[in-house]
C-alpha cells in the first residue's frame, strides 16, 4: 500500500521552534520516526508510536514505512532543513517525491552564518556526517570561509588537525554547538594550537582559512609533483594538465585510470568536480596503497583502487565515461576492450614514451581515428656556469571519442 510520509525539520529549540503545520503533523501522527534526541524534543506532544531510524538507513526506510499502521499518518523527524544533507532527499528517492511532504526548518548552516555574520552563498560546506573528513582538503584554501557539519564532538579536533597538516594552521575556528537551543555555545581558537575538549555532539565548525605560507595545491589540473607521494611513476605536471584537458571531466562522470602509478590522473579528475568519480587500476600493491594515500591527502578519499591488471580485471567494473591509459598499453586486446566498455561519446586518452607503444597508438589511430599529439617540454637547467634547456622525454598522446558503432 502507498503511504504518505511527512518529514518535519526540527531544531535544537524543539517544539517551541515548530510552526503550526509542523505541530499539527506531529500531534496527529500515528507513527513518529527519528533519533532519540529528535523524538525527545516532541515528547508529550503526541500519542504516536515512536520508532528509531533503521540501520542501515536507506535500505531500511521503505520496509519501516510499509510496516506502519496504514490508517495513521507517518512523520519522520529531521534536523533543521531535511533537504540539505538530510533524510528528506533519501526518502524522496526511495519512496518517490509524490509520497513525501517536507516541512522544513532553518538549517544549522543558516543559523551558523547568522551567528557569524557570513553570507551562506559565500561559504564552502563540507559534511563529515557519514562522509570522510578528508574532503575538507578540496575547499580549504587561503581566504576561504568554511562550514563543517560535524559527525560528533571529536570532529572539530579532526578539522584543526587536517588544516594544520595542509599548511593552514593559522586558520581561525569557531565551534557552534546546539544552535538555537537553550545550551547554545560558541568556542573559538586557532587550528594549529587547538586543544579544546570534545564539543557537544550537535555542532558546526566555522573556519576562516589562513595560510602560513603559499600552498602548492591549486584548483586546476597540473598539480606539482611535490603534491604527491611518488616513486617516480607519475604523469608529469605539464603533460598531466594536457591529459586532463583531453579527458574533459564533466560532473558525475566516471573515469578508469589504467596503470594508476601515483594516482595523479584519477585524483585530478575527481578534484575537477565534487561529483566526478574515478577507479584506478594498478597491478602493484605498493603503488595501489600509495594511490589511496595520495587521494585522501588531496581531498578525494572516494577514489576507488583496484589492485589488478587490465584488461583481465576490468570485467564487472561500472561502465566509464572516460578512460586514461598510462601503463600496460601493449597488453593484448586492451584498447578494443576499453573502447567496447566506454559509453558512446566517451573519451579514451592514451600516453606513451616508448617507440613500441607509439607504434601501437599509430595503428589504433589508423583504425579508430581521433588525434595524435606529441607533447614535448623542456626545463631550464645549469650547464656549468650557464643555463640551457633540458628536454624531457617526448610523450605521444592519442585521443579518440568512442563512436556509436565500433569498426569490426
Amino acid at each position: 500500500m502507498s503511504r504518505h510520509v511527512t518529514v518535519v525539520g526540527i531544531g535544537a529549540d524543539g517544539w517551541a521552534g515548530l510552526g503550526d503545520r509542523a505541530r499539527e503533523a506531529v500531534a496527529g501522527a500515528g507513527t513518529i520516526v527519528g533519533s532519540e534526541r529528535q523524538t525527545s524534543l516532541v515528547a508529550g506532544r503526541h500519542q504516536a508510536e515512536v520508532r528509531p531510524l533503521p540501520v542501515p538507513l536507506r535500505e531500511g526506510l521503505r520496509p519501516l514505512v510499509d510496516d506502519c499502521d496504514p490508517d495513521r499518518p507517518v512523520v519522520v523527524l529531521a534536523s533543521g532543513d531535511p533537504m540539505h544533507f538530510g533524510i528528506g532527499r533519501t526518502l524522496a528517492e526511495e519512496l518517490g517525491r509524490d509520497r513525501v511532504e517536507v516541512i522544513g526548518a532553518p538549517s544549522s548552516l543558516s543559523l551558523a552564518c547568522a551567528r557569524m555574520g557570513w553570507g551562506l552563498e559565500d561559504v564552502d560546506v563540507v559534511s563529515a556526517v557519514g562522509r570522510p573528513l578528508e574532503t575538507l582538503a578540496l575547499v580549504a584554501h587561503p581566504g576561504r570561509r568554511l562550514l563543517v557539519l560535524s559527525r560528533d564532538g571529536l570532529t572539530p579536533a579532526g578539522v584543526a588537525r587536517l588544516l594544520d597538516e595542509h599548511g593552514l594552521g593559522r586558520s581561525l575556528m569557531w565551534v557552534l554547538s546546539d544552535l538555537d537551543g537553550p545550551q547554545e555555545q560558541v568556542v573559538e581558537g586557532v587550528a594549529g594550537s587547538w586543544q579544546e575538549e570534545p564539543a557537544p555532539t550537535l555542532n558546526v565548525v566555522a573556519v576562516e582559512c589562513l595560510a602560513e605560507e603559499p600552498t602548492p595545491v591549486g584548483l586546476v589540473p597540473g598539480l606539482p609533483e611535490a603534491a604527491y607521494d611518488t616513486d617516480g611513476q607519475i604523469t608529469k605536471q605539464h603533460v598531466r594538465a594536457a591529459t586532463l584537458a583531453a579527458l574533459r571531466p564533466l560532473p558525475g562522470e566516471l573515469l578508469w585510470d589504467i596503470g594508476g602509478g601515483s594516482g595523479s590522473i584519477g585524483i585530478e579528475w575527481m578534484r575537477a568536480h565534487r561529483t566526478c568519480r574515478a577507479i584506478a587500476i594498478e597491478p602493484r600493491g605498493d603503488r595501489a596503497a600509495r594511490i589511496e594515500r595520495n587521494a585522501a591527502r588531496l581531498g578525494v578519499p572516494g577514489l576507488r583502487v583496484v589492485h589488478g591488471r587490465a584488461p583481465e580485471d576490468l570485467a564487472g567494473l561500472p561502465r566509464p565515461d572516460a578512460v586514461f591509459v598510462g601503463g600496460g598499453l601493449t597488453a593484448d586486446d586492451l584498447v578494443p576492450t576499453v573502447l567496447q566498455a566506454l559509453r558512446p561519446g566517451g573519451r579514451l586518452v592514451a600516453n606513451t614514451v616508448t617507440l613500441d607503444s607509439e607504434s601501437l597508438l599509430f595503428s589504433m589511430f589508423r583504425t579508430y581515428g581521433g588525434s595524435l599529439t606529441r607533447l614535448e617540454t623542456s626545463h631550464a637547467d645549469a650547464v656549468g656556469g650557464f643555463t640551457s634547456w633540458k628536454p624531457a622525454r617526448p610523450v605521444t598522446q592519442w585521443c579518440v571519442v568512442r563512436p556509436e558503432e565500433l569498426p569490426s
